[in-house]
């Protein structure tokens, strides 16, 4: 923003990004400091991006961009003009039956109170794309840029070993 000779502000500057969301093109306008969470969130309705720690640290607003697994906290929305973004939402088939990854944690119970789920689950994805049968060690180098806060990790873990079998079947 700038001042002009009053001291007055001039109305932020906005940039026209077009993103594929979960396979739909979203075209906005939006300040250069709107973080990808924040659009996702706010623009696309998406709240299943979490926003926690905003510093990229604890992984609860991992989405897909352009097939790899980024913090959007960590990155603006003008940086993802003609992307291709996927949440959690997007897992779910179009009759919304779930992915074989959110089947397997909710199968294992591998959440208590959620917040980092969609996270783990994204982060999830990008493992067992890269490795369709990782070792529990794999898992847990994998998903090591998640937190989760309430669970001791052993049910996400056993969920991504079940999710692993279920997309290897």
């Amino acid at each position: 923003m700038r001042t002009d000779s009053t001291g007055e502000y001039d109305a932020p500057e906005r940039r026209e990004i077009t993103v594929t969301v979960n396979g739909e093109a979203v075209t906005a306008a939006v300040e250069p400091r709107v973080k990808l969470s924040d659009f996702l969130r706010s623009e696309c309705g998406l709240t299943g991006v979490r926003v926690g720690c905003e510093h990229g640290v604890c992984g609860a607003c991992t989405v897909q961009q352009d097939g790899r697994a980024i913090k959007s906290c960590l990155s603006y929305a003008v940086q993802a003009d003609g992307a291709e973004v996927e949440t959690v939402e997007g897992l779910a088939d179009e009759d919304g039956s779930l992915h074989p990854i959110q089947e397997a944690f909710h199968e294992t119970h591998a959440l208590q109170c959620g917040f980092c789920t969609s996270g783990f689950v994204v982060a999830t994805k990008e493992l067992l794309e890269e490795n369709p049968d990782p070792s529990r060690e794999e898992i847990e180098r994998g998903l090591a840029d998640n937190i989760c806060r309430c669970t001791g990790y052993q049910n996400i873990y056993e969920a991504v070993e079940r999710a692993a079998a279920k997309m290897r079947e």
